[in-house]
């Protein structure tokens, strides 16, 4: 794995590379936010994790978010928070980071997190046709999840409403869309949906989900009617019935 750590705290990021190192990761480190962007704007599609401190000199995080996301959909990013900055840990969610581990946190957490996320991981880009409008010509048997408005690929990571990809998925966006879309009806509280979705003890914290929905709606509702219906005070679920019309 290749991973770009992002902490202007240098002895967080010396602990943390001896952890790296002990795991055989490639990492490099940057200490501001100029600095990350320019090491990950030398070789975008090399990069498989980053790790991204909020407070950080010269740009901070958030903007960091935001223009990685400008150039990459899919690199998994995993924002440091300090614990009581709720609204940026939300924020940082919907900028398109994958999750957050807040400060102080212990090493063996923060690898978890980096592992579980990264067995999901997939940064192949999607595909659109010569017109750049989604409507793609795929093979109908690779699909694993199908249903009369709805299919979805586990090994292309490619999902489509009405013959047209939904663009643009994080792999934590996709793995929910094919949590839900694997069972259509079937209603998930947001415990339910850490636990099958986020893969590890996730303390409890189910804005995360809210976060995902929110992003995951907006980007189904560019090519099609609204599939991730709210079930209030239960949770998610996923019904396409009404999208053919």
């Amino acid at each position: 794995m290749k991973l770009l750590m992002v902490e202007d705290n240098t002895s967080v990021s010396e602990m943390m590379g001896m952890f790296f190192q002990k795991e055989k990761w490639d990492v490099d480190f940057a200490y501001d936010g100029n600095e990350a962007m320019d090491k990950f704007k030398s070789d975008p599609d090399s990069w498989d994790m980053i790790t991204l401190d909020l407070n950080l000199p010269g740009k901070d995080g958030m903007q960091v978010a935001k223009e990685i996301r400008e150039i990459s959909k899919t690199v998994p990013i995993i924002m440091l928070t300090a614990r009581d900055s709720e609204s940026d840990q939300v924020l940082g969610l919907e900028l398109g980071a994958d999750d957050y581990v807040t400060k102080p946190f212990s090493p063996i957490t923060l690898i978890a997190r980096i592992k579980a996320i990264h067995r999901r991981a997939d940064l192949n880009s999607g595909h659109t046709d010569a017109d750049g409008n989604g409507d793609v010509d795929v093979n109908q048997s690779q699909f694993d999840v199908t249903t009369d408005n709805f299919k979805l690929s586990s090994k292309t990571r490619e999902a489509f409403l009405n013959g047209k990809e939904i663009q643009g998925l994080t792999p934590k966006e996709f793995d929910l869309l094919k949590t839900l879309a694997k069972k259509p009806r079937q209603v998930f509280s947001r415990e339910q949906l850490l636990e099958l979705v986020w893969d590890y003890e996730y303390y409890g914290d189910e804005r995360t989900v809210d976060a995902h929905i929110k992003k995951l709606r907006q980007k189904i509702e560019k090519v099609g009617p609204q599939v991730i219906q709210t079930v209030w005070g239960v949770g998610y679920k996923f019904d396409d019935s009404e999208a053919g019309r």
